[in-house]
């Protein structure tokens, strides 16, 4: 048995310390967190393809918001923060091709884009 300088056992302090250590890493790293993260980008790539898709949104805004709207409704997701995100998009893009394209339409479909990007940084650029 090995004593520090206090008098103390310092290798099994440390072994304690070394097992703890493990311990919180492992609970870090469960698999929840990763399947959480798959979900997220596997959404993400989802919608992604969604807004790539259909007519060219300078060109044609109003038909563009029609072609994204079902397709945007068919992303499920687990992650509740996305799925709402996606789900205001879709309305958003209903609401603008309902009204031809309103401003205030345009400003939801901004501002829901954004909270789209948020989570999946370029997807609804």
């Amino acid at each position: 048995m090995q004593l520090d300088g206090t008098g103390r056992n310092g290798g099994a302090l440390g072994l304690a310390l070394l097992a703890a250590c493990g311990v919180l890493l492992s609970a870090c790293g469960s698999s929840g967190s990763v399947q959480a993260t798959s979900a997220v980008t596997d959404a993400c790539q989802q919608v992604s393809a969604v807004l790539s898709n259909g007519p060219d949104p300078g060109a044609d805004p109003v038909g563009y918001a029609e072609a994204q709207i079902r397709p945007l409704r068919q992303v499920h997701t687990s992650d509740k923060q996305l799925q709402a995100a996606v789900d205001d998009l879709a309305s958003a893009y209903q609401r603008f091709f309902s009204t031809q394209g309103a401003d205030a339409a345009k400003q939801a479909v901004s501002q829901a884009s954004h909270s789209v990007n948020v989570i999946c940084p370029g997807a609804a650029s």
